[in-house]
């Protein structure tokens, strides 16, 4: 017997983020990890086979990488192609979904990494308090 709220198990409710048992926070949690951020910006700039993609999220190691993709592609963020080849190869890329997701996430990162003056010196006065 499933023993959740019905709000978590009946996909014709509406989704609310702020709701303890809503079914997008999780997703909102694969999403907004710190690798889910990243993995997503960086596939808006096209294909990636595994490799090249660890070596563009600078610092992730291959386990997590590996959980990141497979957890925004159950999500449907993500679509992994394996290419009939030797050895194969496999791909991954944004579905449309991720694609309009990664788009919102860039907007964030670009606003942050234009901010940084700012942040730096919000950071220089909270610790001379």
């Amino acid at each position: 017997m499933d023993t959740r709220p019905a709000a978590s198990t009946d996909p014709t409710l509406e989704a609310d983020v702020f709701a303890r048992d809503c079914t997008s926070r999780p997703v909102l949690q694969d999403i907004t990890g710190r690798w889910g951020v990243l993995a997503l910006v960086a596939l808006r700039e096209g294909p990636y086979r595994f490799a090249a993609l660890r070596r563009r999220v600078d610092g992730v190691s291959e386990r997590m990488l590996s959980q990141t993709l497979q957890s925004l592609e159950r999500d449907g963020m993500v679509h992994r192609e394996v290419q009939q080849t030797i050895p194969p190869k496999v791909e991954y890329t944004l579905t449309e979904l991720g694609a309009r997701v990664a788009e919102h996430l860039e907007a964030l990162i670009v606003t942050l990494e234009t901010s940084m003056d700012t942040v730096r010196a919000a950071q220089a006065a909270y610790h001379r308090e």
